[in-house]
């Protein structure tokens, strides 16, 4: 049987493992220098953060007691050089180094030139998601803008042939750091407009600030942002941001990472298409079953099998019809006849010089009646009437001595002149 006792414990194997680092003399009073990310700060004051620099990253705590002496503002990317101690966690058995000091390193000019930028870019729009191009799910040509040696290129390479082989790659060689790395980062970008690309990866590996810096300059950040084609932007390790990252179309946190976003995983496509024909072939078969049931139940149906019901039925309804027309003809017959036998007994139609009469006697009472209200009737009786220029005269002020006058009797018109008047 094992001897038990001599297995460790995972709390006493950190331990241990923390009582050597404690007692390490080179490890009690330490001079680091790097680049701060994932700073916060606690609401106890106590600072969190990791200084890394190339390659390497470690966490790191400042209790409030040091922080509050510190005479500037942490961020994310500032290089600092740092004084303190190298211990362990025992909770999580991580190593980290507890900062007592804390320097600018002379990275917070090109910090504050990066922040600068990045809120007029904002600004103009260039960072807007409704502006961003989608990227398509199955290209057939990708372009990429970066080194042509390096891990970077050989990663996105790599990992596009393995997931899906039948895409097209094309490189623009570029250089990725250096003075006139953002030169000829947009003339390369420009150049791949020429091409039928559908995608266009723009990157490098991972650096220090200053190296990934050509991705901060605002020609590269432009040119990403007029770029015909969709861009990923696949600059350093997961930690770093860049003014490329909020300009391109979507964000990779590695460039292995721009080749998964950019190419679906060939494997996964198969099976879903193979997925779809399956569902494709269920979906006709069970139309193709429910079409045969349908005809079935026709062919089986009591009317198909009885077809002369059908006539019987319609020739049974179409004596209905007839024998109703038929009825209302001859009801509608029998009613105009009465109509006419009634109009024929009428007393008026037997009797028509009755109503004669009748409409005699009413036409001379009008006749009468006018004649009361005719002037000329009252002429006849020695009345006269007397016009000037066809007005009539109603009174002596109306002619003057000399005017000419014409007089109406019932009979005839008189002219006469006015030789005077009272």
């Amino acid at each position: 049987m094992n001897d038990v006792s001599k297995y460790l414990t995972v709390t006493a194997l950190t331990r241990y493992i923390k009582y050597k680092i404690d007692n390490d003399e080179n490890l009690r009073l330490v001079f680091l220098k790097g680049e701060i990310s994932n700073f916060k700060e606690h609401t106890t004051g106590h600072l969190y953060f990791s200084v890394k620099d190339e390659t390497s990253k470690i966490n790191a705590i400042m209790f409030s007691s040091n922080a509050k002496k510190i005479g500037f503002k942490i961020t994310d990317g500032m290089k600092v050089l740092i004084v303190g101690r190298i211990s362990v966690y025992e909770a999580t058995g991580n190593y980290q180094i507890y900062v007592d000091e804390m320097m600018e390193d002379g990275i917070g000019n090109l910090y504050l030139e990066f922040e600068k930028l990045k809120k007029k870019l904002s600004e103009e729009g260039l960072f807007d998601k409704e502006k961003k191009k989608p990227i398509p799910k199955f290209p057939e040509k990708i372009g990429i803008v970066t080194a042509s040696t390096g891990a970077a290129i050989k990663d996105i390479i790599s990992t596009i042939k393995r997931r899906y082989p039948i895409c097209k790659t094309y490189l623009f060689p570029s250089l990725v750091q250096g003075e006139n790395a953002a030169d000829d980062i947009v003339n390369k970008i420009s150049t791949a407009q020429l091409y039928d690309l559908d995608i266009l990866i723009i990157g490098r590996g991972g650096g220090s600030i200053e190296d990934l810096w050509p991705f901060n300059e605002e020609k590269v950040a432009r040119a990403i942002f007029s770029s015909k084609i969709p861009t990923i932007s696949a600059v350093g390790h997961e930690i770093d941001f860049t003014i490329a990252d909020f300009v391109a179309d979507l964000r990779a946190p590695t460039p292995t990472g721009a080749a998964e976003m950019a190419v679906p995983n060939i494997t996964d496509v198969v099976k879903h298409i193979n997925n779809l024909n399956i569902r494709i072939n269920e979906s006709i078969n069970t139309k193709i079953n429910y079409q045969k049931l349908k005809v079935d139940s026709l062919r089986n149906s009591f009317i198909l099998k009885n077809p002369m019901l059908i006539y019987e039925n319609k020739k049974q309804k179409l004596d209905l019809l007839f024998e109703n027309l038929n009825k209302n003809i001859f009801i509608n017959l029998s009613n105009k006849r009465l109509l006419i036998d009634n109009f024929k007994n009428n007393y008026i139609i037997k009797n028509p010089n009755i109503l004669y009469e009748k409409q005699k006697d009413k036409l001379l009472n009008i006749i009468q009646k006018l004649e009361l209200v005719n002037p000329l009737s009252i002429l006849k009786k020695g009345y006269t009437l007397t016009y000037k220029e066809n007005k009539l005269i109603k009174s002596v002020k109306d002619i003057n001595k000399d005017e000419i006058i014409k007089i109406k009797l019932h009979d005839g018109l008189i002219t006469s002149k006015v030789i005077d008047k009272e």
